[in-house]
């Protein structure tokens, strides 16, 4: 491998799209996963799939903390050298970026807290159990579930955007993972 790819391959930006796909995959079986656990009926197999929900989205935070020193490792080198041109699509991309890091640490955060809400102890992460982040209060869990559901849902509503805005990279990136799977079945 020549230099040049080797130091490509190293670089932030590389490690902060690796982490990107890492998260959108957690977020993809957090969300699908959530709207179909939620319309189960109440048994150990629902239970099961809410551990399995919860600590997820454990492994999202985790990956978050992970991606934001990535982040900044590529905003220092990029910006070191000059400072962005402060166009209209410069400050829309950095607004619309904000919100969704916002929301991929509140939606979990407001997880953590109607799960603390409902029952206290009851937040894992594959089996090893966390310290409580909120006090069990019977009184604040249809606010959790509620601010849980609409900050979830509007999060979505943020990637959607998200990937209207980059249709020609995920369209690429598309075309490229199928053609992978592809060349692996043949």
């Amino acid at each position: 491998m020549s230099q040049t790819k080797k130091h490509k391959f190293n670089s932030s930006f590389q490690l902060l799209m690796s982490v990107h796909w890492w998260m959108a995959g957690c977020y993809l079986i957090l969300f699908v996963g959530g709207t179909t656990m939620a319309r189960l009926p109440r048994n150990e197999f629902r239970g099961m799939l809410y551990d399995f929900h919860k600590s997820i989205a454990i492994l999202a935070i985790a990956l978050l903390v992970w991606r934001v020193v990535a982040l900044t490792q590529v905003i220092l080198k990029k910006y070191m050298r000059r400072l962005p041109k402060l166009s209209n699509h410069w400050i829309r991309n950095f607004i619309l970026h904000t919100l969704i890091y916002g929301f991929m640490w509140g939606v979990p955060i407001s997880g953590f807290f109607f799960s603390n809400s409902f029952r206290s102890n009851n937040v894992s992460f594959f089996g090893l159990g966390l310290p409580d982040f909120f006090p069990e209060n019977k009184d604040m869990v249809e606010i959790g579930r509620s601010l849980h559901f609409w900050l979830a849902y509007t999060f979505l509503t943020l990637i959607a955007l998200h990937l209207i805005i980059q249709w020609k990279v995920a369209k690429a990136n598309w075309r490229r993972f199928t053609g992978f799977i592809q060349a692996k079945l043949s």
